[in-house]
This record gives structure tokens, C-alpha cells and sequence, in this order.
């Protein structure tokens, strides 16, 4: 009977689908970890090929690949170094589980089958994967290791079985995507086991963005007590290495990392500068462009930008109109020089001239109104698709989840790109986060120290700048007010006597009621953007587009 034991946590990036790639990765892991006189190492959910796989896990050439690349991992393990448990996707019978399987002395020792699936929010589990029976612990250098997978911990059954089975120590292999509200309900959870079970628990997760998932690691290990005997960083690679010891009441983390917490403007950051990175670097892309239109929503995107990829793959086009004010013009120089980044002038006057001219005749008889407005913002989604068409990169968008709530946005126009960076962040908070960024350089970083815009782009009043004397403000409530309404609507999902309750107009909600639910068709066009919040558009709110409720009546 072992008294010591030696735990690596690989805590890695994997990229969708790329089988070798990832392979590759968990190799060199190992090797560290064998380095550092590691007994196991811990591998996140499904890390073969990425998580989530959603459809393409169905694909039976895929799943032959990944079980394939677990074997020729397991034959490794015949050097006499560290086990491994690796999340991969694994048949059986006809079925297809979401599976961990134990690699030791040069064979596949073992699989588990995740018990219960996830079928609410981003996770649709149960569309592709069948349910494992409730796990037992796996044998590992002479002591019993349960690895309850992600999902199985949310909830007492899964821990109770492997508890009841001799279970020792508990792995946990994960693939926990960042919400802003999720790090609590981690900790929460986890407790709950470590309590009903009297065991300590590893709890391992993956970092790196993944379409509109970003995944913020932050793997930590609490002791049967629990206490928190090791935190690994957010928004990092690591192979970490915690060292065990058996004492009378059960095992011990005696050693391992522990690294700071942030706070929660720094996670947010964090998570949309991960999420852009990952998003155009797996995806191939050479940069990014948009308009820089010396607003905030732009200055901010352009500053994540410029922190994810550096400024030499940033470039910014400033569209100016006949309404452009003089302070949005040398806003929008002040912002590009602050970041270091390529600033082109692209004048849309002659374009909105000729559209003026080419639909005369059908607009004859009717006043100006919203449709040339919509026209200018078209022209400027022409201009910058034809930067990306000559160029390469890819066009981002900058719409916040304000904005896209309301249908405060023009198809084809500033909806028109590749990536939103704000879609899932308020108005009141890009307000926030752009003070924040202003005074502080986020870690791993590749902007500049200091200001990356002006104060008077945060200060002055939001305008589209697409009729005279526009401001935000002429076609909506003040911000406080209508981001206070949608969280209301959207993340609580309260009635509207509830949100009427909580001190608003109930003309207010009813009307914001209205414009959240009529905008739904313009959402189910806009770009893929970052999840922050704990009910993002997408993938967590599904709401039908032909849809003739409101509780506002």
C-alpha cells in the first residue's frame, strides 16, 4: 500500500477536431509531468478532441480516429511513467459514451461512462451521447481513484456510488465553459461533494475558446476538510503537480499551486480577449478589422483585439458621413495611436450620394427616415467585407447585448462580420470595462500599459452618428435603465409585474418587452460572439422567432 502519490493536472488548451494535434499536446504533458516524478496525470473532458464535439462526435470516422489516438497514447504508458486519464469519446456495444479512459502499462486498463448528461443551456449531451451506468473507482497504483466526469458531480448520485465503492480520491475531469456567475456555483457544488463524502476532490478543467464557449480553467483541489490546498491559473496552460500523502483519516494534498484569483472585471476581460484569440487563431484567420467609429463599443473592441492578437494583426477604418462630428474624428485617431494600430479613412459620402440617386425614383414622394440611416450603416458592412475579401482578415462586429436585445443594430450593416467581441456584455458595462482596461493592463496582455482611449469617448453620449444630433438616448431608455430591464427579462426571466415591481415604468417594460421579442429574427443573424453571462443569445436563450406572446399586456 502506497502512502505518497503524485497527481499532475494538465490544464490545456485543445482545439476541436484536431486529433494529432491534441495527442501531441497531451504527450508533452506527460513528459513533464514524468519529469516531475508524477504517479498519474489527469487529463479535462473529452480532451482528445475537444469539448464540446456537439454533432461531429457522431461522425463514426471520428470516433474511430479518437479511440485510435487513445490507444497509441496507451502504449506509451509501457515506460513505467505516469498513468493517465484522458477524456475521450468511446463506443461500446452500439453505443457511444462520453467516456475517461485509465492508460497504464502500455494498455487501455479501463473506461468510465459519464453517468448523468447534461441537457439545459449550451449542453445538449443527451442528443449525442448515451448515459454511462453509475461509475466505480479505478485501481491505480494501489489506490482507488473515482473520476466522476464534469456533470456527474452537479448533482449527489455519481460521488454516493464511488463513496460506497471504496472510492479514495476523487478526479474530476471537466469542460466547465466561464459564465460570470460560475465560479461560485463551482465551489458550491464541489463542497457539497467533498461534504457528503468525506473524500477530497480534484476538480480539472479545460481552458481556450471554442465558437461562442470560452473556457477560463481555474482547476483547484480541495482536501476532505475542505480546504483549498491547490488553485491553478485562470486563463493558462498548466501542468501542475500536487503531491499527496496518506494520513489516518484518508488522503491529503500536502503541495500543490496556488495561484491568485481575480477579480470579476478582470475575468470578463480575460474571457473576451481568450475567446477572440482562439477564435481567429484556430480558425486560421491573419487578424482582424473593423470600424473605429470614436465610440466606446468600437474603442473597446479594438482594445480586446489589440490585447488578443497584437497590434500588427489589428487594422481599423474610420467611415466618416456628413453627420460624423469632429470629436468622433479625432476620437477615433486617439484610440488608433493608443494601440499602435493601422487607422484608414474610408469616406462613405459618395456612396450614399449614388444609393441617393439609384433609388430616387422608387423613393419618390416620401420623406427621409430610418432607410437611408440603415443605407449608411449597409455602406460601411460593404466597405470593411471588402477590406476582409482583399486582405484576409476577419471583420469584427461591435454591437453590445444591449443593443442586440433591442434590435438596436442594421442587418447587413453593423451587424455584418465574422466575431463580436461585446455581444454578451451590457451597456453599463462596456461603461465599466473601458475605465477598467484604461487603468489596468490585463495579464498576458499584448496592448499597451495605460489608456487605450480617450476619456471623452467614455463620457460623451453614445450616437450612431447616422442623423443629425443623434444620440443612443432619442430611441431608447437611458442605459441604467434598460440594462436593468433586460437582465430582468432575459436572465431572470421574471413577469412583467415582477420587473414592474422592482421600481420601472411599466410603460418602459412593456415597450422594451416588445423590442426584445421583435428583434429575435435580427439575433438569429448576428454574429457568433463570446459567452460572459450566465444566459447568453444562442446557446442559452432559444426563443422562437414567429412568436406571438407578451406578458406585458
Amino acid at each position: 500500500m502506497t502512502d505518497t502519490l503524485t497527481i499532475a493536472l494538465a490544464q490545456l488548451n485543445p482545439i476541436m477536431g484536431d486529433i494529432p494535434g491534441n495527442l501531441a499536446r497531451a504527450r508533452n504533458a506527460r513528459a513533464e509531468a514524468a519529469a516531475s516524478g508524477a504517479d498519474i496525470i489527469l487529463f479535462s473532458e473529452l480532451y482528445i478532441i475537444g469539448y464540446p464535439p456537439e454533432d461531429l462526435v457522431l461522425k463514426p470516422a471520428f470516433q474511430l480516429d479518437a479511440m485510435a489516438a487513445v490507444e497509441a497514447f496507451a502504449k506509451d504508458t509501457a515506460d513505467g511513467g505516469p498513468a493517465v486519464l484522458i477524456g475521450t469519446p468511446w463506443v461500446k456495444d452500439g453505443g457511444l459514451y462520453n467516456a475517461v479512459a485509465l492508460l497504464d502499462a502500455g494498455v487501455v486498463q479501463a473506461t468510465n461512462f459519464k453517468a448523468d448528461l447534461p441537457n439545459y443551456g449550451v449542453f445538449d449531451e443527451k442528443r449525442v451521447f448515451r448515459s454511462g451506468p453509475m461509475p466505480g473507482p479505478f485501481a491505480i497504483r494501489g489506490v482507488r481513484v473515482g473520476v466522476p466526469i464534469c456533470e456527474d458531480i452537479w448533482g449527489p448520485d455519481p460521488v454516493e456510488c464511488l463513496s460506497e465503492t471504496g472510492a479514495e480520491i476523487l478526479l474530476v475531469p471537466n469542460g466547465s465553459p466561464f459564465d460570470a456567475l460560475k465560479r461560485d456555483h463551482r465551489l458550491n457544488v464541489t463542497v457539497a461533494r467533498v461534504v457528503e463524502s468525506g473524500l477530497p476532490l480534484v476538480y480539472l478543467n479545460q481552458i481556450g475558446g471554442q465558437d461562442e464557449l470560452v473556457f477560463d480553467g481555474a482547476s483547484f483541489v480541495l482536501n476532505a476538510d475542505c480546504r483549498l490546498a491547490a488553485q491553478l491559473p485562470s486563463w493558462e496552460e498548466s501542468v501542475a503537480i500536487t503531491r499527496w500523502r496518506r494520513e489516518a483519516a484518508g488522503w491529503v494534498c500536502a503541495e500543490g499551486p496556488l495561484a491568485e484569483t481575480e477579480d470579476l472585471n478582470a475575468a470578463l476581460y480575460s474571457a473576451m480577449v481568450l475567446g477572440l484569440k482562439d477564435y481567429v487563431n484556430k480558425n486560421r484567420f491573419p487578424g482582424v478589422v473593423l470600424g473605429l467609429s470614436g465610440g466606446i463599443d468600437s474603442a473597446l473592441t479594438a482594445a480586446v483585439a489589440v490585447d488578443a492578437l497584437g497590434k500588427d494583426r489589428v487594422r481599423c477604418v474610420m467611415m466618416p458621413s456628413r453627420y460624423t462630428s469632429q470629436d468622433s474624428l479625432e476620437d477615433a485617431e486617439a484610440v488608433a495611436k493608443l494601440l499602435g494600430v493601422q487607422l484608414d479613412s474610408v469616406p462613405i459620402e459618395a456612396p450614399v450620394n449614388a444609393f441617393g440617386e439609384i433609388l430616387g425614383n422608387v423613393f419618390a414622394g416620401r420623406a427621409p427616415d430610418i432607410t437611408e440611416e440603415n443605407i449608411q450603416s449597409r455602406i460601411r458592412g460593404v466597405i470593411l467585407m471588402a477590406i476582409s475579401n482583399k486582405f484576409g482578415p476577419m471583420v469584427l462586429t461591435t454591437g453590445n447585448k444591449s443593443e442586440m436585445s433591442v434590435g438596436y443594430a442594421t442587418l447587413y450593416g453593423d451587424m455584418a462580420g465574422g466575431y463580436n467581441v461585446l455581444k454578451d456584455l451590457y451597456k453599463t458595462k462596456v461603461f465599466e470595462l473601458s475605465r477598467w482596461r484604461n487603468q489596468v493592463l490585463p495579464k498576458n496582455a499584448l496592448g499597451p500599459t495605460g489608456r487605450v482611449m480617450p476619456e471623452r469617448v467614455i463620457d460623451k453620449p453614445p450616437t450612431a452618428e447616422l442623423r443629425a444630433n443623434q444620440t443612443d438616448q432619442d430611441s431608447l431608455p437611458p442605459y441604467e435603465v434598460l440594462d436593468g430591464i433586460l437582465e430582468c427579462l432575459v436572465e431572470g426571466e421574471m413577469a412583467f409585474e415582477e420587473v414592474v415591481a422592482k421600481g420601472y415604468d411599466p410603460a418602459t417594460v412593456k415597450r422594451v418587452e416588445q423590442l426584445l421579442y421583435v428583434a429575435e429574427y435580427k439575433r438569429r443573424q448576428a454574429a457568433p460572439g463570446v459567452k460572459l453571462s450566465a444566459r447568453n443569445f444562442g446557446r442559452d436563450r432559444r426563443y422562437p422567432i414567429t412568436n406571438a406572446f407578451r406578458d406585458a399586456r
